[in-house]
């Protein structure tokens, strides 16, 4: 709340925040977090409330003690991080001064290697308040004369104070590279210890205590000193402590080795400050950039040597300038120490990253990139810092995919949302940046996701090399039609592939012609003449081709969708559409469905030849014109309150068209091979029953509606052995069943197939409220018909609008 925000310590907030970006920056989001993650940190005094609201005693006793202490106490640094993002593993605070957040990193390795945690956060916080404070100088402390600190340096006489916060995400390395993390570096070996009483005072560094904590580490670590090129120290810049850390680190050294001044040692308290609990993460960052980048930086303020610190003998020397660092025959390793008042001393050993197989290369040609915020405002600064960091990045198909998995994966998805979709990473940087070049909008209650409704189009808009790059892309979708299509072969008489991908399954995509269909071909209702064909789309035409190559497309087209979550609540088919739905649901099953669909398509391919009529009027409005007519012509389909498909001779509606033509009703026949679902059909309905004895039907699992009843198919229905061959002949009841549908708002209906027809049919429905979301898959034109390309990404966004991960 407002209020919580005011009484708040700077260092709760800033660790929690930076416990959020260091899992982004991992790509992981806590929603989806398997496992249990650890938080191990710790911060420094609570100055925020000393200075700030103890002064405001009338605000304190407004919001009462026990809240002002639970928002201020350090005891509840790591726990609030865990509640705030439901982390599960152990949440513990450490204190240990100065050397609080690398004691939190040795922590969360244990936790880790003990097995009790499968993710871990570990580091510290230390702000000042108020942030603009100087300091009286007291020769003999702590703290330096002129405000630098000058490690190792003869005039060193002090340091200076830091703020600063830092978290690291860490995980037992199998288990990283198994999961294709981006790892950063590799923690050898760490180890922690107290010096006791053996040194002159309690704030007093010691080397035999420090000297031991280096060589259990490198003990651990399993390395040998030589290994090491860099040394992050604690460098606190005095006149005591200094030379204790070089003699203590020597003396470890020395038992391994006899070289001297190989390794470079430096201090980061030189460029930042001393940052009091989170001065370890500070130098076990900078020693991790040290081996990511192959550079030695320098450490500031050194001019001439301690004259109290042999560096002669021993193996260090203070590196002064920006240094390539060569490897020296073997991965480089860096070490990092941090000691702290009072006596825990912590050392940790590193390595560089290990190199990673590249993955494989990005299979789609086009990538979608998804970005959330909670206000507007945040959306469009996050648009402009990943647009800004992609122009960064080499132009790298691979690349943008990695970006594409860790947004859609790594992230927290929240009400504003911004959707783009590139080929390549310059394109994507333009398209963010651009708001005109990416979809943009809100969805409402992320808690409250929309139901989804597939839906599944008959023929008519089926074309050659449809979702032909989905079948070169997508591994399931081609194991899908690979499986349909060999399972066709004895039923066929062909390799249903080659009438589907005549250009094959990636060369360039077939010419785009207009197929034949049926009473499914409610989109021909908006051409006014047929396209010409080519060879590839008259094959394609014939309704014994037609129908099994379209159902092939849905079925594997849903199971694609499906493995990427997004699952429907309910469906409905558009004749030959609805078994694709009686499929999924487990009503038919797959070889049932295939053997069906084909020998019904081979079946009404041997009838006599008729037409279909689009005609703008109801069924009702329709019935009373067919009197006298109904032995020839019937009605095929209601395609919406006021909008039908007719069925029959040709000559009989071409009379009909005629007569409502002088009505002002402008009626449109459809480029079709057979009336289907009409009278006309009657002759294939005996052998058809044939066909469908044996089949066995299971229970519907994902509800759908039924085109015979024009409402939820039940097991009444399936029971009865001449359904489908009344679905065969009797209307199709679409315009019914979306009435059913629509009278759920709020659900999003998904077009699972080729075309935009029936997504179209849903929003002219006189049931279909303002704002109903219509999503298209497989747009017909264009080369590649796919969702998985950039000219047909028209179904991921679906994720995004239902709140799906």
């Amino acid at each position: 709340t407002p209020r919580e925000a005011e009484l708040l310590d700077p260092q709760h907030r800033l660790f929690l925040e930076t416990a959020w970006q260091a899992l982004e920056n991992a790509g992981y989001d806590t929603a989806r977090l398997a496992g249990r993650t650890s938080v191990f940190g710790g911060g420094g005094a609570g100055t925020y409330l000393l200075h700030n609201l103890l002064t405001h005693r009338d605000l304190l006793e407004k919001v009462g003690v026990m809240q002002a202490m639970l928002l201020n106490e350090r005891d509840f640094l790591t726990t609030r991080v865990s509640y705030k993002l439901n982390l599960k593993g152990p949440s513990v605070l450490v204190q240990t001064a100065c050397s609080t957040s690398l004691v939190a990193v040795h922590l969360a390795c244990q936790s880790l290697l003990a097995g009790e945690s499968d993710l871990a956060l570990a580091g510290g916080v230390s702000i000042d308040t108020p942030q603009v404070a100087g300091y009286r100088y007291e020769r003999g402390g702590v703290m330096s004369s002129d405000g630098h600190c000058r490690a190792f340096d003869e005039a060193a006489d002090g340091t200076v104070n830091g703020s600063g916060v830092g978290l690291v995400v860490l995980k037992r390395l199998a288990d990283a590279v198994a999961d294709g993390d981006t790892i950063h570096a590799v923690i050898l070996g760490s180890a922690i210890n107290n010096d006791g009483a053996a040194k002159v005072g309690f704030t007093a560094p010691g080397v035999e205590g420090q000297a031991e904590a280096v060589a259990e580490a490198l003990l651990m670590a399993g390395v040998e000193p030589e290994t090491i090129g860099l040394v992050e120290a604690h460098g606190s810049g005095t006149q005591l402590g200094d030379p204790i850390e070089v003699a203590a680190l020597t003396q470890a050294w020395r038992g391994a080795t006899d070289r001297s001044g190989f390794c470079a040692l430096g201090s980061v308290k030189t460029n930042i400050g001393h940052c009091n609990a989170a001065a370890g993460i500070a130098g076990l960052l900078k020693a991790v950039l040290s081996l990511q980048h192959a550079e030695l930086p320098p450490s500031l303020g050194f001019a001439r040597p301690n004259p109290q610190i042999d560096f002669a003998a021993s193996p260090f020397y203070v590196n002064t300038r920006l240094t390539p660092w060569e490897a020296q025959g073997g991965p480089r390793r860096a070490a990092v120490s941090s000691f702290g008042l009072g006596g825990t001393n912590a050392h940790v050993v590193l390595e560089q990253a290990p190199e990673v197989e590249p993955g494989a290369p990005p299979v789609r040609a086009a990538q979608l990139l998804v970005l959330s915020a909670r206000t507007p405002a945040a959306l469009e600064t996050a648009a402009q810092n990943l647009a800004e960091h992609l122009r960064g990045l080499p132009e790298d198909a691979a690349g943008l995919a990695d970006v594409a998995w860790t947004l859609q994966t790594g992230r927290r998805a929240f009400e504003h949302r911004r959707i783009a979709v590139a080929p390549s990473v310059s394109e994507a940087a333009a398209a963010l940046a651009d708001p005109k070049a990416a979809v943009t909008g809100t969805t409402g209650k992320l808690d409250e996701a929309r139901p989804v409704v597939f839906l599944f189009p008959g023929l008519g808009d089926q074309s050659p090399d449809m979702a032909r790059g989905l079948y070169a892309a997508e591994p399931l979708f081609r194991a899908v039609v690979d499986e349909c299509a060999e399972r066709l072969l004895p039923e066929l008489g062909l390799d249903l592939r080659e009438v589907l991908f005549p250009s094959g399954p990636s060369g360039p995509a077939g010419a785009s012609g207009a197929p034949g269909g049926g009473a499914a071909r409610p989109r021909t209702l908006l051409r006014r003449a047929a396209e010409e064909e080519s060879p590839a789309a008259a094959r394609l035409a014939e309704t014994a081709v037609a129908h099994p190559a379209v159902f092939v497309i849905e079925y594997a087209l849903a199971r694609l969708l499906m493995s990427w979550g997004v699952r429907p609540a309910a469906m409905i088919g558009y004749s030959l559409g609805e078994y694709v739905a009686a499929c999924l649901s487990g009503v038919l099953a797959l070889p049932d469905a295939l053997r069906v669909v084909a020998r019904r398509a081979r079946l009404i391919q041997e009838l006599p030849g008729g037409a279909m009529l689009a005609v703008p009027l109801g069924e009702d409005e329709v019935r009373p014109l067919l009197e006298g007519r109904e032995d020839q012509v019937s009605v095929a389909a209601t395609n919406g309150p006021h909008f039908s498909v007719l069925g029959g001779p040709r000559e009989r509606l071409e009379e009909l068209s005629g007569q409502l033509a002088e009505r002002g009703a402008s009626c449109l026949f459809l480029s079709t091979t057979h009336a289907f679902h009409s009278v006309m059909m009657e002759p294939a309905v005996g052998r058809f029953g044939e066909v469908l004895a044996g089949v066995v039907t299971g229970r519907p699992e994902i509800p759908y509606l039924s085109n015979v009843t024009g409402t939820w198919i039940s097991e009444e229905d399936l029971a009865d052995p001449a359904y489908w061959a009344r679905h065969m002949r009797g209307t199709v009841r679409f315009a019914e069943g979306l009435a059913e549908l629509l009278g759920q708002p709020g659900r999003l209906y998904l077009e699972v197939g080729p075309g935009a027809t029936l997504g179209t049919l849903v929003k002219q429905h006189e049931a279909a409220p303002a704002g109903t979301v219509t999503v298209a898959t497989l747009r017909r034109g264009g080369g590649n018909r796919s969702v998985g390309l950039r000219a047909d990404m028209d179904a991921l966004p679906i994720k995004e609008e239902t709140g799906l991960p």
